[in-house]
């Protein structure tokens, strides 16, 4: 049941004037905003009372917020549209996730496709080196990190989180709704304990086993949890970091015993990957983006505000069921809304907060509430990124006289003496092709960073990074090279993992990538 009709309906089961259901809603979130006031205060809830006293409404209230167009109102085309436009934008990211899951659902078991880890839902695969360039399931992929992937679905059960002890290794694991918003604190910077933690759905009341050290409740029943797993570019860390991560794995709560769960990523099935093209998966299209659309809103309820903007989309839906001239018009309006709204925020440059010499940056980023604008160019561009007390990102498309980053010239960028990403983790510089995935280049080589043992100083003790397509004949530049594509626009990527508080508060910022002349 929709949004709406499930509102109007238990007003007319239980009687209630819509006045006085409002009233319920109203006091019902300000009270647990008094208690999150509470607990930010130190105020203990066992003995302290706290009373919520929710400001009387005009008697015009509920008046003022109708649940849309009357079910069977005629709709002009002009106002679908406009519905339509609307919706496509701002739940992009909410059908970008209800596809994946659509997906995951017919994954079998516990696998590799091509290079890329699969999972059934409330399951995750772990790779066990560097993100393969071959992979298209997700843009802006790194490799600084042994990665992991799994959707889960908490309708259908809560979800065990196993972590394993890292000992000093930098570890974060990302855990996002349907929103990609996080709601789960899991890593390093958090100070985590090996141990047992527990994901539930919005509406999971049940009884928490011995062992679990803490729970997380995420606000919609679809979600992703990404660990992300440091390792220097050696052969000496490739081999000590896989102990580790077969202990890393989640799972329904009925598979949970209290015993660490040992998975031999090595021995999983490996199949042919399907012809792809060169850029994502195209997860969301005009075409089926409204018969995603319901699943989505459904999974999704509406936040505090958001009641209205999902009651114009229900109507929407519903009238276009019986309207066939009316859903080619809304598919058609997305389509433009796709290429006029969508497709120009794949480009960096076109979003974000803007910083010297052509940088930009995010600071919402699993935070996104009701920045619609940051939330969807985020999912288009680059999806799946960390809270910045987890990484802080910064994304460039240009040079430093704001010429378009190009594989025809050759660039540098150099980090002042101690001033490369201040970070207690650690940070690396990626290079994206126009597709923002890995350029082929014969050392293999894609980012450069903490990871890199052997980048060189310059006498001063700053650190030059050469950004060309063919390789420095200097033995020290060669070793800060990082390879850009021989022609072809590309962009390039700073990741501060565990960011210091000069990262992220923005006292320090990348420098300017200069052109050759």
């Amino acid at each position: 049941m929709g949004a709406a009709a499930g509102h109007q309906a238990l007003i007319r089961s239980q009687r209630i004037h819509p006045e006085g259901m409002m009233m319920m809603h109203i006091g019902r979130r300000w009270s647990r905003y008094a208690v999150r006031l509470a607990i930010g205060a130190g105020i203990g809830l066992c003995t302290a009372s706290v009373h919520a006293q929710p400001v009387p409404l005009s008697p015009g209230f509920a008046s003022a917020m109708p649940a849309g167009p009357v079910k069977g109102t005629k709709l002009t085309e002009a106002y679908a549209r406009l519905v339509a436009r609307d919706a496509y934008f701002w739940a992009w990211p909410l059908v970008n996730m209800a596809a994946r899951r659509a997906a995951y659902t017919k994954v079998p078991e516990m696998m590799y496709m091509g290079a890329a880890p699969m999972s059934p839902l409330n399951h995750l695969t772990m790779l066990t080196d560097y993100f393969p360039p071959d992979v298209r399931l997700v843009a802006c992929p790194n490799q600084d990190v042994v990665y992991g992937g799994g959707l889960v679905a908490l309708d259908q059960s809560p979800v065990v989180v196993q972590v394993p002890d890292f000992g000093d290794r930098f570890w974060v694991y990302q855990v996002v709704d349907s929103r990609t918003d996080g709601f789960a604190q899991l890593g390093k910077m958090y100070g985590t304990k090996p141990g047992f933690y527990l994901l539930v759905g919005p509406n999971w009341h049940g009884d928490v086993p011995q062992g679990i050290t803490r729970v997380f409740r995420s606000s919609t029943n679809t979600g992703n949890v990404i660990p992300r797993v440091f390792m220097d570019d050696d052969a000496a860390d490739r081999a000590a970091v896989q102990d580790v991560l077969k202990n890393i794995a989640i799972y329904p709560l009925a598979q949970y015993d209290g015993t660490m769960k040992t998975i031999d990523w090595k021995g999983l099935k490996h199949i042919p990957a399907a012809a792809g093209g060169d850029t994502e998966t195209a997860w969301v299209t005009p075409g089926t983006f409204f018969d995603l659309l319901p699943a989505a809103l459904a999974d999704a309820p509406p936040l505090p505000g958001e009641e209205t903007r999902y009651a114009q989309a229900l109507a929407l839906l519903d009238t276009i069921k019986s309207d066939p001239a009316l859903r080619k018009a809304v598919i058609d309006e997305a389509g433009k809304a796709d290429a006029e709204l969508i497709e120009p925020l794949f480009q960096f440059r076109n979003y974000g907060l803007q910083l010297p010499y052509h940088w930009s940056t995010t600071s919402n980023t699993a935070a996104f509430g009701s920045d619609y604008f940051t939330r969807t160019a985020v999912a288009k561009s680059n999806i799946f990124v960390n809270a910045p007390t987890e990484t802080k990102y910064f994304y460039q498309d240009l040079d430093q006289d704001g010429g378009r980053l190009n594989g025809a010239h050759r660039y540098t960028l150099t980090f002042a003496p101690g001033q490369t990403p201040p970070v207690y983790g650690f940070w690396s510089l990626t290079l994206y092709n126009d597709k923002h995935f890995f350029v082929p280049n014969p050392i293999k080589r894609y980012s450069v960073g903490t990871k890199n043992k052997d980048l060189k100083l310059n006498k001063d003790g700053s650190m030059t990074i050469y950004v060309q397509s063919d390789a420095p004949t200097d033995p020290d530049q060669r070793a800060n090279w990082l390879p850009a594509p021989k022609d072809g626009d590309f962009s390039l990527y700073v990741r501060a993992y565990w960011p210091k508080a000069a990262t992220t508060d923005g006292a320090w910022s990348p420098p300017a990538v200069q052109r050759a002349k």
